[in-house]
């Protein structure tokens, strides 16, 4: 029938630039074009009449007899080898890969199958390559990060030198699990919370250079106490990785004294007076010169001056912070409330989580660990935390530290 047709077929697959194999249900072939046989190395008197195995490796014989077979009785328009990968075989051994289109078609009542076929070698290639150049950079990724991991491991080692030359901190800012996050948290820290108080310390300190005479010394006591201001911030963000450090590592060791509760009262005031701004006023505790405790003192300061700095920093000027302690059974009773921007509702449930700050108070300076770390010295020490808050009207924070027996 084919033979009978010749030249018409010829004309229609010639007209085709891939190549164009048709063969009967037997898989024999029937007929092809030029540019199958060119690529298969095979004259039309060499292929033709010949079983379909010859232009597929003898591997994948059995294979694609089966799928053949299947492809015929339901025959229909597909590409074949979906998501895997063909091979044909030229007449001189050499396998190469294909993409094939599958039609069937019907003359006389009898199906034939007509494959389109595309040497996809040179795509092939390519792809390859594409791998290969893929699997290159996953391992340059792979060096270049074991690179940064050992820059950051060397950045902090200097930062511990010169934090422990000034403050006598720890060696570690953060446990090595959290080495990733301790590179974007603290180079953010020291870019956005230490430069501008650092810079506002400089340009203070070149002021008073120039109020020489006596009569400027007001001038002068202006600009030392925005020194002093900002020397105390500074150092209250360094004691704060320090208290990080330990907690973390479980190398808290607490050191219990007997101590007047006024003496940490007067010094957490007078420490925080230094940051007020204008028209701020803190109400000083009253009836607690005859208290004395057993506790931690330098935890005990460390959690007031905290709370009293997110006080002021977060309250606006001419408001007053009210700074109460009650004595209790149980123990002491700590209560300092504020006039400032308040918590959101929605971010008061993260409000002890390490490193979150509200949305409202983004613009402040701070690093968000430090009600972190009051709660964990807190409950480490039998104590606790809570607040009340309402936006836009003010908060209060109530620490409850029991008495220890010693």
């Amino acid at each position: 029938m084919f033979q009978e047709n010749e030249f018409v077929f010829n004309v229609l697959f010639e007209a085709v630039s891939e190549g164009v194999l048709v063969v009967d249900e037997n898989q024999t072939i029937v007929a092809t074009n030029s540019s199958a046989e060119k690529m298969f190395g095979y004259t039309k008197d060499e292929i033709s009449h010949q079983h379909l195995n010859i232009l597929i490796p003898s591997k994948h014989h059995t294979v694609h007899g089966g799928h053949f077979s299947s492809f015929y009785k339901k025959a229909s328009p597909r590409q074949m080898g979906q998501n895997r990968l063909l091979f044909g075989v030229r007449k001189n051994g050499e396998n190469f890969p294909v993409e094939v289109g599958l039609n069937p078609f019907k003359i006389n009542h009898k199906t034939y199958v007509m494959s389109i076929i595309i040497d996809i070698t040179v795509r092939k290639e390519a792809e390859d390559k594409i791998i290969e150049l893929n699997a290159s950079l996953e391992e340059k990724v792979s060096e270049r990060t074991k690179e940064l991991h050992k820059t950051v491991a060397n950045l902090k080692e200097e930062i511990t030198k010169r934090v422990k030359a000034e403050s006598r901190l720890r060696s570690l800012l953060k446990k090595e699990k959290e080495l990733n996050e301790l590179k974007t948290k603290f180079l953010s820290l020291v870019s956005h919370e230490f430069k501008t108080p650092l810079s506002g310390v400089l340009n203070a300190a070149v002021l008073v250079g120039k109020y020489t005479q006596t009569e400027m010394q007001d001038k002068r006591e202006k600009h030392l106490q925005t020194i002093k201001s900002k020397v105390h911030y500074l150092d209250g963000i360094l004691n704060d990785f320090l208290s990080v450090e330990r907690l973390d590592s479980g190398k808290v060791k607490y050191k219990f004294t007997n101590f007047k509760l006024s003496k940490v009262v007067n010094e957490v005031v007078y420490n925080a007076n230094m940051m007020l701004k204008n028209g701020q006023h803190i109400t000083y505790p009253k009836n607690i010169n005859d208290i004395s405790i057993y506790h931690d003192e330098k935890i005990l300061e460390l959690v007031l001056t905290n709370l009293l700095s997110n006080a002021i920093k977060y309250s606006p000027e001419n408001t007053e912070i009210d700074f109460k302690i009650d004595e209790t059974p149980k123990g002491l009773i700590f209560e300092i409330k504020d006039q400032g921007i308040g918590i959101p509702s929605k971010d008061q449930k993260h409000i002890f989580e390490r490193y979150f700050r509200a949305e409202n108070a983004l613009t402040n300076q701070g690093t968000g660990i430090g009600l972190n770390i009051i709660k964990g010295h807190l409950e480490s020490l039998g104590g606790s935390v809570s607040f009340k808050s309402i936006q836009d009207t003010g908060t209060t924070f109530i620490v409850e530290i029991p008495f220890i027996k010693e």
